[in-house]
């Protein structure tokens, strides 16, 4: 558990620079350059990372069960998990009208992702992870709207065809990784296929 908690320190740490001190980041960007930026943080981003994986991997390996796992509520996680992929997918297909009203539509994706996931949450790994990713987004989006009230920043309309589009994307990832890549990634089979 300590190597899972130090990897969200480190990874939802350097993700929420620009929430707790945003003046001290403009001051680094200043100082280094912003290419210097991207590259200590995606550095610090992957370090991060790469410990909270192996870290709830350990503590995959000797869990501690905080009630008993009901199988409806994985099927609950799985359906509620595509419309954490259709917001992530709008975050990157330009014009949509999903981005124009939610406006930070990836963090309301890891919004999503993690209620879903705490919903079928039974160790306490499970809800340590998840937790803090509910935490941190809820934070971020929060700071997000209040920078794009501050500076009176809006998104451009969309259109239905970009809506469909993503909502394709979205859907066709969210497949792809429900009936395939998270058992191959995770260990676990959502809908038991």
């Amino acid at each position: 558990m300590t190597w899972l908690v130090a990897g969200l320190v480190v990874f939802l740490g350097a993700h929420s620079v620009r929430i707790f001190a945003d003046d001290f980041r403009a001051a680094q960007i200043a100082r280094i350059g912003p290419n210097r930026w991207k590259g200590i943080y995606t550095l610090v981003s992957l370090a991060g990372f790469v410990l909270l994986v192996w870290g709830f991997g350990q503590a995959r390996q000797a869990p501690v069960l905080l009630w008993a796992s009901t199988v409806w509520t994985h099927y609950v996680t799985a359906l509620l998990t595509l419309p954490a992929f259709v917001l992530v997918a709008a975050a990157y297909v330009p014009g949509n009208r999903i981005k124009a009203k939610i406006g930070h539509p990836m963090v309301a994706g890891v919004t999503t992702w993690a209620v879903a996931h705490l919903m079928s949450a039974f160790t306490l790994a499970d809800v340590v992870l998840f937790g803090s990713f509910l935490a941190w987004s809820v934070l971020d989006y929060t700071s997000l709207r209040r920078r794009d009230r501050a500076a009176g920043t809006t998104c451009p309309p969309g259109t239905a065809a970009r809506d469909a589009l993503t909502c394709a994307i979205g859907g066709v990832a969210w497949l792809v990784f429900a009936f395939w890549l998270h058992d191959a990634l995770i260990g676990f089979s959502p809908f038991g296929v």
